[in-house]
């Protein structure tokens, strides 16, 4: 937006300029906290379930913010700040959105909107791992994947990207639609269909029509993504769309996976790539990926250089030889027995390795939550874990048909206390549960204790 004058800014997004910024270009991107102005940004004073943010615009102003986005009441109170761009919308929010689709069209790059019950966030991660050596490529950052983390990472994309990879969260009927019309995404690329949000959804049925509003926001001729076989996606396709499948009976499927190698059947050619990570989903969630490099003219080749988001199952090596598998930024029973399947993997590949779980609840599974978790101790029986921790209440039903040492505790907090002492050198540990039980604290306090023995860990 740096070539735009605040004129185009405003009437971009749909906004009145109360006042002009002393300059004739544009932001160089979007902040919604006020901590974070400064030269160049433009603060969107969104108000929040506690705290109005347009009560802050004069110190955004002050902090030497290129402009404000707020309602009109609090743009007339920064008339007094600093001098700066004042930009007044009924909707701040809508407005926001309105200026993210404005610049997504001014970049004229190719968009791909990924969403799934489980793997969307390590599918966005090869994505831009596949994409970068080609095509410049910015993708989504963590969790900015909602109404309001969307037109942010659109906004932050600089002039010359050529993809933009944009991850889609769904809490409810709606949201997908809402972020595909404001992202306008070429690709659309499901990964999965799983029992998620039940609490809010009800149905695998209705989950499946709700990640489906990806395929119905593409524009004709666009490219849907989708797994092979699904049938809960089957009433949602369209017939003026290119459909790539993956998977097993797919367009695109995995053909050979040994150490540090792939082979990928992508439409009836052979691809290899060099994959330094041995996860066996992450190489499944790169069938997803290679085909959507593909809808984008790009044919992946050579060493995939990845780098997953924090909390995502990344391993790192601590001192003392503890191997940490960080999922704790959530879970749902699809991506805990993948979890679990590579702790096994892990473990089996680390010669004299005792196998720990440090598992939590996993939230909004429904009236059937109690029973998906002791489901999920069927599982971790079968991984061969030798030490259980369970935190939480719905995760004291993993227990009942474990039969190794066990150790219960109610929150994140006591799980805290209690792992580092219960970790041996060379265990490989597993945590992992919802983003609402904290188990942060876990793999902060498990590091901790590791850093005291010294040294300093290594991610693999």
């Amino acid at each position: 937006m740096r070539t735009w004058t605040p004129e185009h800014v405003a009437r971009a997004a749909g906004a009145r300029l109360i006042s002009p910024a002393p300059t004739t270009t544009g932001p160089e991107r979007a902040i919604i906290d006020s901590r974070q102005a400064g030269p160049g940004s433009l603060f969107v004073g969104l108000e929040g379930e506690h705290v109005d943010g347009g009560r802050y615009a004069a110190q955004a102003l002050a902090a030497g913010a290129w402009g404000v986005l707020t309602t009109p009441q609090h743009a007339q109170d920064a008339l007094c700040a600093p001098p700066g761009a004042l930009l007044a919308a009924e909707d701040p929010l809508a407005a926001l959105q309105r200026l993210a689709t404005a610049w997504r069209r001014e970049l004229g790059a190719s968009v791909i909107g990924v969403t799934g019950s489980t793997g969307k966030t390590s599918t966005k991660d090869l994505l831009l791992a596949l994409l970068s050596p080609h095509r410049r490529t910015v993708a989504s950052r963590a969790n900015f994947n909602t109404e309001i983390g969307l037109p942010l990472e659109i906004l932050a994309a600089p002039p010359g990207t050529e993809v933009l990879v944009l991850e889609m969260a769904m809490r409810g009927p709606g949201q997908i639609a809402e972020l595909a019309a404001l992202a306008e995404p070429d690709v659309g690329v499901i990964v999965s269909i799983g029992p998620v949000h039940l609490e809010q959804m009800g149905t695998l049925e209705a989950i499946a029509a709700a990640k489906a509003e990806l395929i119905e926001g593409l524009r004709p001729g666009g490219t849907a993504v989708l797994p092979a076989g699904e049938p809960l996606l089957e009433p949602h396709l369209r017939a003026d769309l290119q459909t790539i499948t993956f998977g097993e009976s797919g367009d695109v499927r995995l053909v050979r996976s040994e150490e540090g190698r792939v082979e990928i059947d992508l439409h009836g050619r052979t691809i290899a790539l060099e994959v330094p990570f041995p996860q066996a989903h992450l190489r499944r969630n790169l069938l997803p990926a290679v085909a959507a490099a593909e809808a984008v003219g790009v044919t992946p080749e050579g060493r995939v250089t990845l780098e997953l988001t924090a909390g995502r199952g990344e391993h790192v090596v601590l001192p003392g030889g503890v191997i940490l598998i960080d999922g704790c930024y959530n879970a749902n029973p699809m991506s805990m027995r993948a979890a679990l399947e590579d702790l096994a993997d892990t473990v089996a590949r680390t010669p004299g390795a005792r196998s720990v779980a440090v598992l939590g609840d996993m939230r909004e599974l429904g009236p059937r939550g109690r029973e998906y978790h002791r489901e999920l101790g069927e599982q971790v029986a079968r991984a061969g874990v030798e030490l259980l921790v369970t935190v939480g209440p719905l995760a004291a039903a993993i227990a009942e048909p474990f039969d190794g040492e066990l150790h219960s505790v109610p929150d994140a907090v006591a799980a805290a206390e209690i792992v580092p002492g219960l970790l041996r050198p060379e265990d490989v540990v597993l945590v992992k549960a919802s983003l609402a039980v904290g188990l942060e604290l876990v793999c902060r306090a498990i590091g901790a204790r590791a850093a005291v023995a010294g040294g300093a860990g290594a991610v693999l």
